[in-house]
């Protein structure tokens, strides 16, 4: 009776230590160590989650900006995004005539996100097929004046609008989007370099490492949890040489690198 309740308690000791461990490595130790501003450290404390009007979580910041709003403007509409128009009563028919007849509409008004309690400063889109139902799209907001390039630092929500449905919180009609928000994001970094008007481009983090979140409209993503940033050329000129890409530190390497392989399964998964 001694010896099995002493093996009791030596199972009770070394499982508890296991889930000691486990606690600090999953609730402490990853967490700081993927947590990485050593690029931008004046968005450290920043929230990364953008929300709708009503309060509910919408997407996440993924994407972000460095250059003044006419850098910025520029850019885009060297990579090829649209700017999407102000929501009127006529745009809002143009948006549905789009839809219904299957006609283009590249700067289709896109519906307000909040972040610190004021919505986008700015929007773009990148059309996606024939009509508005599918397209990828941006909102940014200026969140630093000077960032550590002496620059304002736009932080941005990217995605990819699949088609229509009607909200899950509201009933409204609005966009799905689809759910590896990381390929929006990769796109419109892509299509900035290779529009050579980015010096260089880094990572800091996001919200984290994320399976399955919700937006603003009920859709689910998944995403690596980190904001991938360009930095522009001052004054919109070309450049000759390919972007300058960062370094993140290897421990947020290691993460991504394993990520990529959880991504793909999902990937499979939807195919």
């Amino acid at each position: 009776m001694g010896a099995r309740l002493s093996k009791l308690k030596t199972g009770i000791s070394i499982a508890a230590v296991i889930l000691s461990a486990y606690g600090l490595v999953a609730y402490v130790l990853l967490p700081l160590a993927w947590t990485h501003y050593e690029h931008q450290k004046s968005l450290q404390g920043h929230s990364m989650v953008t929300h709708t009007s009503q309060g509910i979580p919408g997407g996440p910041l993924n994407v972000g900006l460095v250059g003044a709003k006419e850098d910025v403007v520029c850019a885009m509409h060297a990579a090829g995004w649209y700017p999407a128009d102000p929501i009127t009563f006529r745009t809002s028919l143009e948006i549905i005539g789009s839809v219904v007849f299957d006609r283009p509409y590249p700067d289709a008004p896109v519906s307000n996100l909040y972040y610190q309690g004021r919505r986008e400063d700015m929007a773009f889109e990148k059309p996606h097929g024939t009509s508005a139902d599918q397209r990828n799209h941006v909102r940014f907001w200026e969140v630093l004046k000077e960032g550590d390039e002496h620059r304002s630092v736009w932080l941005g929500s990217a995605t990819f609008d699949s088609g229509i449905e009607l909200s899950r919180y509201t009933g409204q009609v609005t966009h799905r989007i689809a759910s590896d928000i990381d390929a929006t994001r990769d796109v419109l970094t892509h299509d900035l370099e290779t529009a050579r008007v980015v010096e260089a481009i880094y990572e800091v983090s996001g919200i984290g490492p994320t399976l399955i979140g919700r937006n603003g409209e009920g859709n689910t993503y998944y995403t690596d949890g980190e904001t991938k940033i360009s930095q522009l050329v001052a004054g919109c000129k070309l450049r000759s040489q390919p972007a300058v890409v960062l370094k993140n530190p290897p421990i947020v390497e290691v993460k991504n690198v394993v990520w990529k392989n959880i991504a793909q399964i999902f990937r499979s998964g939807s195919n």
